[in-house]
């Protein structure tokens, strides 16, 4: 219910946003199209200072202009006229926003198919119960519900460690498996467990220990310290999958100060230590290098170790790998529906301006408040983050290259992008796999959980780098 009082909160927003604008605005004749049929593009809105119409020729200048996104607005001068012009979030109207899930959905369906079917083999030879036993004493604890050994146990193990290894093309097969794993001892098809819940809170909470893509990224900027966000990224991170299990387990009264728990958090947190330890004594394109070699490796030795496992049992390894894949290929396409449903309403959210008026008025608490409006400069990564990973990669390169890649700025939205995960594509992709239409509080607490990682990524940020 949750979810789905969110998903018209966004359609309603969004559409009294855009009316509001046309009505009021001027220089919006073209709104309600882009909001429908608009594509993909650096889209420039343009004011006047006393909010004169602005003329068509005086449009067209603007149209190619690249000017930085959200509030830094590049001051222009034509005929006497002064004019503001601001680059908005691209983003694609809602026709071709349902092409690109479907899109999306299509390009999962190879991963999807590749994976399952390896775990099919996994499956079949006894590696995932083989996981569970060793996984099993701390999972027991915070998965109550969970019966002992239970193949799920197996399919979270493998789904965690790829996403702290940055495996996202593995970690969504595995964690789709592992909801799956769980749907089958819920008792209610409609609503999500327990145990699904805790599950899916600490995926989204994006713990990863190596940021790579945001690391390529500012190298490809020219950063002259690309691996500095390293450590305030990893501990953004943890402070967030930390406070989701809290939250998570507050909700559900399980005992979270327990010796195995804690034991098993602490054992995590030295490994992370030992790891940001060495990262810290190589330089940029050793950390890139050990990060894709890793986890390139770990997915090869897996492969490895599967198939392995399916000879000694002796087991007809590829029936079971086609058996897999085909359930991959059917999850991918029961995913489409949910998929376009809610980035159908993000794309309105975004293209009706809404996220302007947001951050304006955020800027301007600041100002009253005589903040620090460097955090602000920022923010648009953060806020953007949980509803898509593509728009906040596009957000942190603007905003470095607005203000710099070793700004406050750019380097806290750097940051930014690494403390939280894609909140709603993950409840869309993960609950409508399943067919779970009540997901409870797990949107809540995502988003709390989101919350702890953007206000702990900015202390990082004025212990790193004020």
């Amino acid at each position: 219910m949750a979810l789905s009082r969110i998903w018209t909160a966004f359609i309603i927003i969004a559409l009294l946003v855009a009316a509001g604008r046309f009505v009021f605005q001027p220089g919006q004749q073209n709104l309600f199209g882009s909001l429908v049929t608009g594509k993909n593009s650096d889209t420039v809105a343009v004011r006047t200072v006393d909010s004169a119409a602005i003329p068509a020729t005086v449009l067209s200048q603007f149209s190619n202009q690249k000017v930085a996104v959200w509030g830094k607005e590049k001051i222009y001068k034509t005929e006497g006229t002064t004019y503001r012009a601001y680059r908005l979030l691209p983003a694609n109207g809602i026709f071709e926003t349902t092409k690109d899930a479907v899109n999306l959905c299509i390009g999962l369906i190879g991963i999807m198919a590749l994976f399952m079917g390896f775990m099919s083999i996994a499956e079949r030879a006894g590696g995932i119960r083989f996981l569970s036993r060793i996984i099993g004493p701390f999972f027991s604890k915070i998965f109550p519900e969970v019966p002992k050994n239970h193949p799920s146990m197996g399919h979270m193990v493998m789904n965690f460690s790829a996403n702290l290894m940055g495996l996202d093309n593995a970690a969504t097969p595995f964690g789709i498996k592992a909801m799956e794993s769980l749907q089958e001892i819920n008792p209610d098809k409609d609503r999500a467990s327990n145990a699904q819940l805790m599950f899916l809170c600490l995926h989204a909470s994006g713990l990863t220990l190596i940021p790579t893509i945001i690391i390529a990224d500012r190298v490809a900027l020219k950063s002259a310290h690309p691996t500095d966000i390293f450590i305030p990224c990893m501990i953004a991170t943890f402070v967030a999958t930390i406070a989701a299990m809290l939250i998570v387990a507050f909700r559900q009264r399980i005992r979270i100060f327990q010796p195995v728990i804690l034991f098993w958090v602490l054992g995590i947190s030295t490994v992370i230590a030992a790891l940001i330890y060495y990262i810290k004594s190589l330089d940029a394109q050793g950390v890139q290098l050990f990060s894709t070699s890793l986890s390139n490796g770990i997915i090869l030795l897996i492969f490895l170790l599967i198939v392995l496992g399916g000879m000694y049992k002796k087991i007809n390894i590829f029936d079971a790998f086609i058996d897999g894949a085909k359930g991959g290929f059917e999850t991918a396409v029961r995913i489409i529906p949910y998929l376009v449903g809610l980035l159908v309403a993000i794309s309105l959210l975004r293209n009706s301006g809404a996220f302007e008026f947001v951050l304006d008025g955020i800027k301007n608490l600041f100002v009253l408040l005589n903040g620090d409006t460097r955090i602000v400069d920022s923010l648009p990564t953060a806020l953007i983050k949980p509803l898509s990973g593509s728009g906040a990669r596009a957000i942190m390169i603007d905003t470095m290259n607005a203000h710099g890649p070793d700004s406050f700025a750019g380097n806290l939205a750097s940051v930014f992008r690494g403390s939280s995960d894609t909140t709603f594509y993950i409840i869309a992709v993960y609950f409508g796999a399943v067919g779970i239409k009540n997901t409870r509080y797990a949107v809540t607490t995502m988003l709390l959980a989101d919350l702890a990682g953007i206000i702990t990524a900015i202390a990082m940020a004025y212990i790193f780098f004020a």
